[in-house]
């Protein structure tokens, strides 16, 4: 077993496999502090959920350790870890009330009938539910609904807090609602959550740190705004927020700064983030919020010709698709303060950026 550190919850050269041949989470090392919030966050099939069920309890690894509160939870069965969760599908018993839903693992764990009524007002009143005690969960709405999971999954103040997908039944407005409520909630209580899912705006709003997985393993593990600002590959930068992705050659790399070269439209300066050695191929990444319409002469270090492909109006800003490069969907997002953006489909244009704004990754 590996040596203990000040983690709350550590996962130690974890791997598993359901077929003895493909391992669907490798080599997987992370430490979680008491009171974060993290995201496991990845397409399908990543590994995201599998890693959220070994902490849970309900698959075992089959390789490697995890630890809870320094002590090696893996022969122990999931109802002895003192861990709530969260699903999507709510998992609430339909034939019973809202408060005997809460009641059920207060009574598991053998409380008073005083200190059950007291917990489960008190999470009531923290999910702002308490004139629903005596519904049952099918007289609920659906953000309802999750809200009365997520109390039960608090009631009997765990150490630690498991969320899988708990908002992708919602509509986007009830969902963005509760992820609001999920993130004040969690800093008011300071329990520890671990909350898995595929949303990349979500996981942005709620979380303290961010785990990115792909084809199980983590590709970068960071904060939002590091993960979106820095993305060390072009898998992690394509799946945080919208990215335009160029691809070259490096022809000249200097420290800390490269040279790009994009085939048929000439050379782009960029930091050098990912790069292996001149004349290899490489991904630029840039967001397209960093791009400058008509900049002025001399302004900017990339300049290149554009021509406006489409243009949707978005409200607070004008998402514009461009043909520039050799590529015909590079997105340009120009801000609509002042309700004064005017560009028309068809319109020659030039664009240019940051050399500081243009990352160049490994090439997938």
């Amino acid at each position: 077993m590996p040596a203990t550190n000040n983690a709350f919850v550590k996962f130690s050269d974890v791997q598993k496999t359901y077929d003895g041949e493909t391992l669907v989470v490798k080599n997987l090392n992370i430490d979680i502090a008491k009171g974060e919030f993290l995201t496991l966050l990845g397409p399908s099939g990543s590994g995201k959920t599998t890693t959220l069920m070994m902490l849970a309890g309900f698959e075992a690894p089959t390789q490697g350790w995890i630890l809870l509160e320094g002590r090696s939870i893996d022969n122990m069965p999931p109802h002895k870890r003192n861990i709530g969760m969260v699903f999507q599908n709510y998992a609430l018993f339909p034939h019973m009330t809202v408060e005997e839903n809460l009641a059920f693992p207060l009574k598991v764990r053998k409380l008073g009938k005083t200190d059950i009524e007291a917990r489960i007002k008190r999470a009531l009143d923290m999910v702002r539910l308490g004139a629903y005690a005596k519904r049952r969960p099918g007289q609920l709405s659906g953000g309802q609904q999750q809200r009365v999971a997520l109390a039960r999954a608090l009631v009997f103040d765990p150490k630690l807090v498991l969320m899988d997908e708990p908002l992708g039944a919602l509509d986007k407005q009830l969902r963005e609602q509760m992820q609001l409520e999920i993130k004040h909630i969690h800093e008011d209580l300071g329990v520890t959550v671990v909350y898995v899912t595929h949303d990349q705006s979500e996981a942005l709003t709620m979380s303290d740190r961010i785990a990115v997985f792909n084809d199980g393993v983590i590709q970068q593990l960071a904060g939002p705004a590091e993960l979106y600002e820095q993305p060390r590959n072009a898998f992690v930068a394509q799946f945080i927020g919208e990215n335009n992705q160029l691809s070259g050659k490096v022809v000249a790399l200097n420290g800390t700064t490269c040279e790009v070269e994009i085939p048929g439209a000439g050379n782009v300066r960029a930091l050098a983030i990912n790069v292996e050695a001149v004349g290899r191929p490489t991904v630029l990444s840039l967001r397209p919020e960093r791009v400058k319409l008509n900049p002025s002469p001399g302004s900017l270090p990339n300049v290149f010709d554009a021509r406006v492909a489409e243009v949707i109006y978005l409200g607070d800003h004008v998402r514009t698709r461009v043909s520039v490069c050799g590529h015909d969907d590079f997105v340009v997002k120009l801000p609509n303060s002042d309700g004064a953006v005017q560009v028309e489909p068809g319109a020659a244009i030039t664009i240019g950026w940051k050399m500081e704004d243009c990352r160049a990754l490994d090439a997938p």
